[in-house]
């Protein structure tokens, strides 16, 4: 038998309580509890129960992460400009909402709970470009709005540096309902960039400014209804299309980074729960899907640590659902 130090050229280093910051694939012995121990992945990817919004509602925003999250806006017998902050077990409304209230959004979803952005939607009188910045406590207008008004489109990265891309305007059945327009955001202002490849509404995206993942969503005509598994990243210069999702589906939601994001739910044209990891290159389908399939639901999160909640079926749900993946945890390893 090869000795571990034959193995990692080093000997197993012996400790009364376990490191404060191990690093991974680091071994010891914690002689008090007489185990051999290591700091190595743990792989859960499954989802569980959280606390409910107070509000059940869908087309929402959501931005920050699993235990520190916002939900904003939304549709529940008409919109809303309810906010909510989640602290990892229960959402609390908070006192002041949007200005703008609507339905069919988009945020800086990379954003914190404590920094966020919503902009386009859905309200009474239309299609807006109407952009609102967070701080906390409170939302503020700002007097810059999108170049193009739009109602379910996607966002990507953070208060001072955002995307926001696709889209829909009415009327639902003319040739360019559906849209391929791209902005970034500086933290002041709008600039139209590069159009996406495929024009989409309803789609999913992830990222930051320069970063972004842009995948699934509804394709021009509305009828019969075409859902996409498409997948196109930014790079800050242009859109490029790599590879596709497993699952087609239209108004879902996701997490994470260019090269690490999860996606879930939405519809096809059924409701699905769905789960799909992306590793930078291709997806990737899990076992585990959401407990309720749901679709127009609001999102927070990274890939190992996401927070789906909100979205609608026949009725509007209130139910959170909190994914735990892969993460680096202490294991207690055994030995033959």
């Amino acid at each position: 038998m090869v000795a571990y130090t034959g193995i990692q050229g080093q000997n197993i280093l012996i400790v009364s309580s376990d490191p404060a910051n191990p690093t991974e694939g680091q071994i010891w012995y914690n002689s008090t509890s007489n185990l051999l121990k290591g700091y190595a992945n743990v792989v859960t990817n499954a989802w569980a129960s959280g606390g409910n919004l107070n509000t059940a509602r869908q087309e929402l925003i959501g931005f920050g992460t699993q235990t520190a999250a916002v939900a904003a806006g939304g549709y529940t017998t008409a919109n809303t400009a309810v906010t909510e902050l989640y602290n990892g077990t229960a959402w609390t409304n908070n006192p002041t909402g949007l200005n703008t209230t609507r339905s069919g959004f988009a945020s800086a979803i990379s954003s914190p709970q404590t920094a966020g952005l919503a902009f386009g939607g859905n309200t009474p009188g239309g299609e807006t470009g109407a952009t609102e910045s967070w701080n906390g406590s409170s939302w503020t207008s700002s007097p810059n709005s999108l170049n193009t008004p739009r109602f379910y489109l996607a966002g990507s990265g953070t208060q001072t540096a955002a995307l926001a891309f696709g889209g829909r305007i009415p009327p639902t059945f003319s040739p360019t309902f559906t849209l391929t327009n791209s902005e970034s955001w500086n933290g002041t202002s709008w600039t139209a960039t590069p159009t996406l490849n495929t024009a989409i509404n309803s789609a999913i995206g992830f990222g930051t400014q320069t970063a972004t993942i842009k995948t699934t969503g509804r394709l021009q005509p509305a009828s019969p209804s075409t859902f996409s598994t498409a997948t196109e990243s930014w790079n800050g210069t242009s859109w490029t299309s790599v590879n596709s999702t497993n699952t087609s589906r239209q108004a879902g939601a996701g997490a994470g980074v260019q090269t690490a994001g999860i996606i879930f739910g939405g519809s096809n044209p059924g409701m699905t729960g769905a789960t799909e990891l992306w590793n930078g290159t291709s997806w990737t389908t899990s076992p585990n899907s959401m407990a309720t399939a749901r679709q127009f639901l609001g999102s927070g999160g990274t890939q190992t640590s996401a927070l789906a909640f909100g979205g609608t079926d026949t009725a509007v749900f209130a139910n959170t659902e909190e994914w735990t993946g892969s993460a680096l945890a202490v294991r207690t390893l055994t030995t033959s």
